[in-house]
């Protein structure tokens, strides 16, 4: 009698779990699905714009964000202010819950298009020096993110280009102003390198292709020359044109991404920022989650790489000091 009373028991329970699973399941299958937009700031072919999405999508699917409960629409703006403006526009008419805007092209055209749409922002220099948060601790508002460079940065360059290239005396800064509105804020620092070991420092502007190639024909033409690409999408979208371009002049360059030196550049210091968009994940799964941005304060990096193309070097008759070549993440040779 106890053992039927048992059995009926153990039966009832199964047949409750069956009843429970397809609950379950048709509850999970009935939660709306969240909408991402992500702004990219390379073309969409770039194989390391490729690379920081792929970051982004495996953040969020360890945070168990992924399809049918998740979908990602992704936009690729290379570097183009205008085109960033009008695909900004475009993800906010598809209902997105939040945008990922990486640079700051992106950043500011999200924020004229989303109104109350959370933005979590990915390599953004000093978003509080460009006024676009109110401080790191507490952003305020709908934005919140990753940040990469602060002015200081500009002073660290033109170290490593100076102990790369000690002859280097006219030193010439290239950035489009419309992508890389941040970039002056560079200057300050790397005028006070000069008190220790003199040199000219010129800025270049530019705006189209062709501007990049007679800026880097300019450069090559100073005396002792040297030049700093500075971090922008708009000459990131443009590696392969930039590194041709310094290698026919024989222009000694420092950049601040390292993808340029696998490319053939010579020497580059800078944020990882692949692992920016592995981080930014975790932004995106607490808004979507019931955090709000300005609760979240802006996040620092804290992974930077130094590279080296030895093989560019030499081209150059460059000798890399020891001690450099020690602190290097990656050499190529």
């Amino acid at each position: 009698m106890q053992f039927d009373q048992k059995r009926r028991a153990f039966i009832s329970l199964l047949g409750g779990a069956a009843v429970a699973w397809p609950l379950a399941a048709r509850a999970q299958q009935g939660e709306r699905v969240r909408r991402v937009g992500v702004l990219m700031g390379r073309a969409a072919g770039d194989p390391e714009g490729q690379k920081q999405a792929a970051a982004l999508q495996r953040g969020l699917e360890e945070l168990h964000w992924s399809p049918p409960r998740i979908a990602i629409e992704f936009r690729w703006f290379a570097g183009d202010a205008a085109r960033a403006q009008a695909q900004a526009k475009e993800i906010v008419e598809l209902g997105v819950d939040i945008i990922v805007a990486n640079g700051t092209p992106a950043l500011v055209a999200a924020r004229q298009a989303a109104e109350t749409i959370p933005i979590v922002f990915v390599a953004v220099a000093d978003p509080v020096a460009q006024g676009l948060v109110r401080s790191l601790a507490q952003p305020g508002g709908i934005i919140t993110g990753f940040g990469v460079e602060e002015p200081s940065m500009g002073a660290k360059w033109m170290e490593v280009l100076k102990e790369i290239a000690p002859r280097v005396a006219s030193i010439t800064v290239m950035f489009n102003p419309d992508t890389a509105p941040f970039a002056r804020m560079f200057l300050p620092s790397m005028e006070g390198v000069r008190s220790a070991d003199p040199f000219e420092l010129f800025e270049a502007p530019v705006a189209s292709e062709s501007d990049v190639e007679r800026a880097i024909t300019a450069a090559a033409a100073r005396p002792a020359a040297g030049l700093i690409v500075l971090p922008d999408n708009f000459l990131n979208s443009r590696r392969e044109l930039i590194v041709a371009a310094t290698a026919k002049q024989r222009l000694p360059t420092i950049y601040s991404v390292s993808e340029f030196i696998r490319s053939g550049g010579l020497i580059a210091y800078g944020i990882e920022r692949t692992d920016l968009f592995r981080r930014s994940a975790s932004y995106v799964d607490r808004i979507l989650t019931g955090a709000k941005p300005a609760d979240l304060p802006v996040q620092q990096p804290i992974k930077f790489e130094l590279a080296i193309n030895l093989k560019t070097a030499k081209t150059l008759g460059l000798d890399v000091p020891p001690t450099l070549l020690a602190r290097a993440e990656e050499v190529i040779e």
